[in-house]
Parts: C-alpha cells; sequence; structure tokens
C-alpha cells in the first residue's frame, strides 16, 4: 500500500484536556507514525504517515477526540510520505 503523510490542525478545547496522549494512542492503534503537538495559538497540530484508510480512521477520531474535549475543526492538507518516523509520539 502506497504511504500518505497528513497534517491535521485540530480547534477548539484540545489544549490540556489529553489530545495529545489519546491521539497519540489512537494512531499507534490504528498503526500510523508521525506526531502530536500543542500550538502556541490553542490548536494541537497533527502529522501521520500511513494508507488513506489508516489516515481517514485517525482524522474521524480527532474530530471527535477524547471526552474532555470539544473540536470545533479539523483541517486536513496532504503531502508526500517521508518515511522519516519510526513511532507516533507527543512532541513539545
Amino acid at each position: 500500500m502506497h504511504a500518505k503523510r497528513w497534517s491535521l490542525l485540530i480547534s477548539g478545547l484540545v489544549q490540556g484536556v489529553y489530545y495529545r496522549a489519546s491521539t497519540a494512542t489512537q494512531a499507534t492503534k490504528f498503526g500510523l507514525t508521525g506526531f502530536a503537538r500543542n500550538l502556541a495559538d490553542g490548536r494541537v497540530e497533527v502529522v501521520a504517515e500511513g494508507t488513506e484508510d489508516q489516515l481517514q480512521q485517525l482524522k474521524s477520531w480527532c474530530e471527535i477526540g477524547p471526552s474532555a474535549a470539544r473540536v470545533d475543526s479539523v483541517e486536513v492538507s496532504e503531502q508526500e510520505a517521508t518515511g522519516e518516523f519510526s513511532d507516533f509520539g507527543i512532541r513539545h
């Protein structure tokens, strides 16, 4: 299967509610590599690599997030996969 890379920008109440940790758990479950990190403007950025199906599963999960979160929007942009990640982690 051809690997793709998606960058997702998640807006809403997504910092301080275990969004990054929950995303890392789900991404690992879906077999994705990449990272999640907080941005200074209050959004969370997720960069993930995997198949289209895996990425779509993660996007669907990101639209809901953990129970304490309130997701207003998820913006997605697609790039070429680089294969630079060995797992899915949290960046600070």
